[in-house]
């Protein structure tokens, strides 16, 4: 080994370059384990940047080193070596805006406060509308001739290394994708800047090596950093080993070094089709780096820009909050562990966001078998795996959009299955009302909690109506009601000025969903499902008929005394005690004819016999100058 030194030279840098057709063979050498643009490929060989040459070069092993040759240069700290100068990189490197010629490491000032503050997603204070004119440019803009060119079209708006930054990632999520294919096949050609600009198509490695090419163009000090990720194909509490799966960017911004991810950034693959959309994820820019670890591990710890820095231990056992659990305006999850053990056969999961929020879940891609309630700033779900052993629990959020996106996912350990808790299958969510049932008009409900426990299998739920809103509410068991009709006939509405009151009695002792429904009165269409109350009735000995049934001349500020029954029993008198607005007269129509007298409470009163017949029916003059009479409440006889 040849060493030259300078005569001149008060304080030496060595640069080490390694050339060696088996360490560039092996840089092309990927096998992709996801088609996801977050699909991590693993590790490349060779160098990774100038900067690191050293570093990297240390970490060959003895057998590489066969048949290669090395040249080692000492050189003064600020002077461009000869070798350094035969890459196209040297010249922009030396037109750096701080006038390095290397790109300074992380160091104390680059590291952010772990855990996160919630104080932003972002590492450094950004308003994203004043990008909104660079962004539709940079967008736009097109490839006409090379990089150099692509570079200079995009820096003709951006006047701050911010700017520049930030349009060479908006073209690059918005003109690149990933490339399944090439990924699969370890084609290192088509990770090359010039291949990826003509194909318009990489894998991660291009696109970090993409990313750092055009910001050192545009004077940018860019690395790209190797690691382990949390992508497409992750299972919670997975261990990772080995070469690395991912490679991303830091780029050094007003003193600091930020963290971002083009390649998640760009859009989605669907893993059944293996086709990639662009879908840009805003998340990946300038990322808290609190929050980048929880899916980026770098190979070197200093770029985790943390303080204190994470092992990969702690990598790996926290908590995956996926990009969209930000984006949606998530902040904190509980529990903070990817694997949870059931007690008493339950797990409950809460989450808190920043605005009110709607929320589904799925347990092994159903959504049953768990209790979903709306909080003024997030949720909270209980879950009840139906048997012993290992279950998926997936958690949506819906934000401001009108789809819902993956926030969470969990993996149980059910030790004991409680087979007591049998949730109905028509419960569906949420259940209790909520600020969403009160967005939709329903407000001061008299139960707020989503189960009420019943020991005669009757209840009385009320709540406030807003004007113009019709209510419906229908009662489901799995041994219960079947049919539409009966699921009604099981509730009696009742409206009272304001507020509407639900009389519930269930046919036997078990768990009903009472299913609660809303509909403007002025606006066509079918009425809308809001929320639903758990009823639990342990006692065996119930056994509730159905209410009758109401006809659509029923009025909504009518009230009904008795009978409640809707089965009334043969060869009877039964008292009848109703009261009933705007009528002139009522009677009650069975084998015979019985009219109802109006007492001074403003009830309307009288008797009925059974005998003789089948049904009976109350009935109604609205208008005493007429004689047409209209059916309003029907009751069955009972056979015996």
């Amino acid at each position: 080994m040849e060493l030259k030194k300078d005569s001149n030279a008060v304080s030496i840098d060595m640069l080490l370059i390694v050339h060696s057709e088996k360490r560039r063979a092996a840089q092309g050498a990927h096998s992709d384990r996801q088609a996801d643009p977050g699909a991590p490929p693993q590790r490349r060989g060779g160098l990774q940047g100038v900067g690191n040459g050293i570093r990297r070069w240390q970490k060959l092993e003895r057998n590489d080193l066969h048949g290669t040759q090395l040249t080692v240069e000492v050189h003064p700290r600020d002077a461009m070596p000869q070798l350094l100068k035969k890459f196209p990189l040297a010249k922009r490197l030396q037109g750096d805006k701080n006038g390095n010629t290397r790109a300074r490491q992380p160091g104390g000032k680059d590291a952010h406060a772990y855990p996160w503050d919630r104080s932003s997603l972002k590492s450094m204070p950004l308003d994203l509308r004043q990008f909104e004119k660079l962004d539709t440019y940079a967008s736009q803009v097109t490839v006409k001739s090379g990089l150099d060119a692509l570079v200079s079209d995009l820096l003709q708006e951006a006047h701050s290394d911010l700017e520049r930054v930030r349009a060479i990632w908006i073209w690059i999520c918005h003109h690149i994708e990933y490339d399944i294919e090439a990924a699969q096949e370890k084609d290192r050609q088509a990770f090359k800047p010039t291949t990826i600009l003509q194909t318009q198509k990489t894998n991660c490695d291009g696109y970090a090596g993409l990313f750092e090419r055009m910001c050192r163009i545009a004077g940018v000090q860019c690395m790209t950093v190797p690691g382990y990720s949390k992508g497409f194909g992750y299972q919670p509490g997975q261990s990772f080993s080995g070469e690395f799966d991912h490679a991303w960017n830091a780029v050094f911004l007003e003193g600091r070094w930020h963290l971002v991810d083009s390649t998640w950034g760009s859009g989605l693959v669907d893993s059944t089709t293996s086709k990639f959309t662009f879908l840009y994820n805003e998340f990946y820019f300038l990322t808290h780096p609190a929050l980048f670890i929880e899916d980026h591990f770098p190979d070197n710890k200093n770029w985790q820009l943390l303080r204190p820095p994470q092992s990969l231990r702690q990598f790996e056992n926290n908590m995956y909050h996926k990009s969209e659990f930000y984006n949606k305006g998530m902040l904190s999850a509980h529990p903070q562990t990817s694997i949870i053990k059931t007690v008493n056969g339950k797990v409950t999961v809460t989450i808190e966001s920043c605005a009110p929020t709607l929320f589904m879940f799925m347990l092994n891609g159903k959504q049953e078998h768990g209790l979903l309630s709306f909080r003024k700033n997030g949720m909270k779900l209980d879950v009840y795996p139906p048997t012993v052993g290992t279950h998926k629990l997936q958690i949506f959020a819906k934000g401001n959009s009108e789809i819902y996106s993956s926030v969470l996912e969990y993996t149980l350990k059910c030790h004991y299955a409680d087979i007591d808790v049998r949730l109905p299958a028509e419960l569906h969510q949420p259940v209790g009302p909520s600020w969403f049932s009160e967005q939709m008009g329903i407000t001061k409900p008299s139960h707020p909690e989503p189960v009420i426990y019943t020991s005669d299998g009757r209840c009385s739920v009320s709540f406030g109506v807003e004007e113009g809103i019709s209510v419906l509410a229908s009662l489901h068991g799995d041994d219960g009601p079947v049919t539409e009709e009966t699921q009604r006939r099981y509730i009696f509405q009742l409206q009272r000025e304001k507020r509407t009151e639900l009389k519930v009695q269930v046919p036997h002792a078990g768990k009903f969903a009472l299913k609660i429904f809303v509909k403007k009165r002025q606006e066509p269409g079918n009425y809308v499902f809001v929320f639903n109350y758990l009823l639990c009735c342990t006692n065996s000995k119930v056994n509730w008929p159905v209410f009758p049934e109401s006809f659509g001349n029923w009025g909504q500020d009518n009230e009904l005394l008795e009978p409640l029954s809707g089965v009334l029993p043969a060869n009877h008198s039964v008292p009848f005690k109703l009261k009933l607005h705007g009528i002139a007269k009522a009677l009650v129509k069975g084998q015979d004819t019985w009219p109802l007298t109006l007492n001074r409470e403003g009830y309307w009163e009288g008797h009925c016999s059974t005998a003789g017949c089948q049904e009976v029916y109350v009935m109604v003059l609205e208008n005493a100058n007429h004689n047409f009479y209209s059916y309003i409440l029907k009751y069955e006889v009972d056979a015996q």
